[in-house]
């Protein structure tokens, strides 16, 4: 019996994607080899590769002049290239905080140019995100970063801000979990390993003039602009990653796309959060208005309480519960590929666990 994985990543994968995976590990497609073994150039590949992007297209409905590159590294890495490739001498970028991952965007942007903190709700208890109503942001800003979802802090961007300014979004935690308007962005990035796929690939989706921006003097592999000329294979591309987020992006056409995922995804939460909710013994950690569907953040009345209740679940087949390291308390990710009948047995465990200790 598979366990009820509730990390934030790397994290759940849909079954059926893995047993896919299994059954063509040794031969892929009668080839005779491992697609991670085949030429990142050959046809095989070839093939994987481009109906990966076609299935991103299909699913956000993504307009022509953005690019999907596959890059490495994490979203971390981004935090670094996009200041890089997009922050001009003289110009400002704008950024917004809201938790820890955010927060380390703008100290690596602080690093390589001129940078602008437009809010700061990261210390803010209960968690929550800043409103766009109190967003001031720079005249010729080069663009605005904001995170959609703080994986640590349990919330979630509701709705973007409107902006002159290319906005760039980190979506590694939610991506895909909702509709979305792209031509809103200059750019989404995310690391796969939430709900895309295993950890590799880095997934890029930007707009053609922008990364058209890449200043010559960076080398060639941190350039937005030589990934997007070069389809993402200048060098040898993390092959089996991107092969992964080819077999989850049909697994997602097949749920309806991103408006049959979101349905589930909210069906999911929203009795995750009525237990917690109507319990005097739980308590949500995120104002409600902000509660993140992805990662369902709450406390018990004591550390002791919270470290028996994540050992208790363990024992039943329900792992990494425990809260991030930073803030503790529990955190339940729940993210595209986690089964209803998870959340389910989490529920019964947490009426049981209450009647016992409460």
């Amino acid at each position: 019996m598979r366990a009820y994985n509730f990390s934030a990543g790397p994290a759940i994968l849909p079954e059926e994607v893995l047993k896919q995976a299994q059954a063509e590990l040794l031969d892929y497609q009668g080839t005779g080899m491992s697609i991670m073994e085949m030429s990142h150039r050959g046809k095989d590949y070839s093939a994987v590769h481009q109906e990966t992007k076609d299935n991103i297209a299909k699913l956000l409905n993504l307009p022509d002049n953005y690019s999907v590159l596959f890059m490495t590294g994490g979203a971390s890495t981004q935090f670094s290239l996009i200041p890089m490739n997009l922050l001009g001498e003289g110009q400002t970028a704008d950024y917004i905080t809201s938790g820890a991952w955010s927060s380390k965007a703008i100290k690596t942007a602080k690093s390589i140019g001129n940078v602008n903190e437009v809010a700061n709700t990261a210390k803010e208890i209960p968690t929550c995100m800043p409103t766009n109503e109190s967003l001031q942001f720079t005249e010729g800003a080069a663009y605005v970063h904001i995170c959609s979802n703080e994986t640590i802090a349990g919330t979630q961007v509701k709705e973007f801000p409107k902006t002159d300014a290319p906005l760039i979004a980190d979506m590694s935690s939610d991506i895909f979990s909702r509709p979305l308007d792209v031509s809103q962005f200059g750019m989404i990035y995310a690391g796969a390993q939430k709900n895309l796929g295993p950890a590799g690939v880095t997934l890029v989706i930007i707009r053609n003039d922008l990364a058209e921006k890449s200043p010559e003097s960076l080398p060639e592999l941190f350039q937005y602009k030589h990934f997007m000329e070069n389809d993402s294979l200048s060098n040898t591309a993390p092959t089996f990653p991107i092969y992964l987020l080819c077999l989850v992006t049909r697994w997602l056409l097949a749920q309806g796309g991103l408006e049959g995922i979101q349905k589930k995804n909210d069906e999911k939460a929203a009795k995750l959060y009525d237990a917690i909710d109507s319990s005097d013994f739980y308590k949500g950690t995120a104002k409600k208005e902000w509660r993140s569907p992805m990662n369902v953040t709450f406390r018990l009345p004591s550390e002791e309480l919270e470290a028996k209740f994540v050992a208790e679940a363990s024992k039943k087949g329900m792992t990494s519960l425990k809260g991030h390291r930073s803030v503790g308390g529990i955190r339940a990710s729940i993210y595209n590929a986690f089964p209803a009948e998870g959340v389910d047995a989490l529920i019964s465990f947490m009426k049981e666990f209450e009647a016992a200790n409460s």
